[in-house]
């Protein structure tokens, strides 16, 4: 059985959503700004799930201003901009540091912090 997908176009839906993601598990914090990178970056969620902290983050934990990574599905270069993001990513990173989260990947695994979350499972349930 195919599924149909549509986009999510009632901002009182996304605000929903939104809000579930953020404050109904251990892991909102993280879970939320997945959706919030995706949603702005409109990238697939391998690569969402795939970006290393140094792509996002400068040394002092500041914002780049832009994200240069390589989509894994077409390999192609691909130049995140970030401001759109700007707060939800200083937000998580200060929930990063608060939760002692040591790791080169973004969203690391919560198993194996040498490890990305992975696309197998759904990381939303991690």
């Amino acid at each position: 059985m195919k599924q149909h997908i549509l986009p999510i176009k009632d901002t009182n839906i996304l605000h929903e959503v939104q809000d579930t993601l953020l404050n109904n598990s251990r892991y909102g914090r993280r879970n939320y700004i997945i959706f919030q990178v995706s949603k702005a970056t409109l990238l697939r969620v391998s690569d969402v799930l795939a970006l290393r902290r140094n792509e996002i983050f400068a040394d002092d934990g500041t914002i780049k201003k832009n994200a240069y990574i390589r989509d894994q599905k077409t390999n192609k270069p691909n130049i995140l901009y970030l401001k759109p993001v700007k707060q939800d990513l200083l937000d998580y990173y200060a929930w990063l540091q608060e939760n002692d989260i040591q790791s080169e990947w973004l969203f690391p695994s919560t198993t194996h912090q040498d490890r990305c979350l992975s696309g197998l499972r759904n990381p939303l349930s991690q």
